[in-house]
């Protein structure tokens, strides 16, 4: 388990997390899942709910490498990834690394680039590393992406294809604050201000020695057939035209520990996995009618399985 002085940092990082975000403490422990798990997060909402506010709060509290990208229509590739130059000095290409290159990648409204720039962040966010002219560059340690994205039903937004989607360990909405919290946000101050005012607590060392925590959170053979069965049921669900993959069982696992751990515990119960289900699961389904709701049919399958 977390050493005492760790286990404070990650209580006092959450803390401070819920005091920029307000009323918001259900998703912002899944962001911490997502970070303490290795993986990524997606968040998807209406413009004006705080996506960005959850990301810029995130990087200021764990104190790491940030970088913003603004994803455009005419965002290219090497604006995200770098660039190699020509030096007729050296008479060689020096490699120019892009804003990838650091512990924290905001990919803002990423469905508002195209699909070639949107899928230039797959080898990073699956290998850690970028391979640009037959050269292959490790990223920093950690690297955390989170990315913000609207509906794809606003204009001038491209759906991200489902490779891309498996990418990301989690995939959440905001929605808007409870009465008490949304008068909180219109009679305090910026939320920018706030943020530039935000302490680091959590170094690079800090979010690693968690990791490692995480893998020794101990899941039962009961939990992993548990999910196993929710696997399975996912490709049978009436409604579905493709279910989980083995990839998505080992993310929901690692995600389940992920939450144990910041609930104090050393093990996994089922109560964990089905908190992060659907935020896991929802986003890898592909529905067979268009207008199904993948949230809808995740939340289905989840009451269809019975915890032996």
């Amino acid at each position: 388990m977390l050493s005492e002085g760790l286990a404070d940092a990650l209580k006092r990082a959450q803390a401070q997390v819920n005091a920029l975000v307000l009323g918001k403490t259900h998703e912002v422990r899944l962001a911490f899942v997502a970070l303490l798990s290795d993986g990524h997060l997606l968040i998807e909402d209406l413009p004006g709910l705080g996506k960005t506010t959850l990301a810029h709060a995130l990087a200021a509290t764990l104190g790491l490498g940030f970088q913003r990208v603004q994803f455009t229509s005419d965002l290219l590739p090497a604006d995200v990834l770098g660039v190699s130059v020509y030096d007729a000095q050296a008479r060689a290409f020096t490699f120019h690394p892009g804003p990838v290159f650091t512990n924290v990648l905001l990919a803002d409204e990423i469905n508002r680039a195209p699909p070639r720039t949107q899928s230039a962040l797959l080898e990073a966010m699956a290998e850690h590393q970028v391979t640009l002219d037959g050269a292959t560059h490790a990223l920093p340690t950690p690297f955390f992406v989170i990315a913000t994205q609207n509906p794809v039903d606003l204009s001038g937004t491209y759906p991200l294809p489902d490779s891309q989607l498996d990418r990301f360990l989690l995939r959440l909405a905001l929605g808007y604050p409870n009465p008490a919290s949304e008068r909180e946000l219109l009679a305090g101050s910026d939320r920018r201000t706030l943020i530039a005012q935000a302490l680091p607590l959590l170094s690079a060392e800090d979010v690693l020695a968690l990791r490692a925590a995480v893998n020794d959170v101990h899941a039962s053979d009961a939990l992993i057939d548990y999910v196993q069965a929710l696997l399975s049921r996912s490709r049978q669900h009436p409604g579905v035209r493709v279910g989980l993959s083995p990839r998505a069982g080992i993310a929901l696992l690692r995600a389940a520990r992920a939450y144990a751990l910041l609930l104090g515990r050393s093990h996994v119960l089922p109560e964990d996995v089905q908190a992060l289900f659907a935020a896991v699961a929802a986003h890898r389904l592909v529905p067979e009618a268009e207008a199904a709701s993948a949230s809808v049919l995740a939340k289905a399958i989840l009451h269809a399985v019975p915890v032996d």
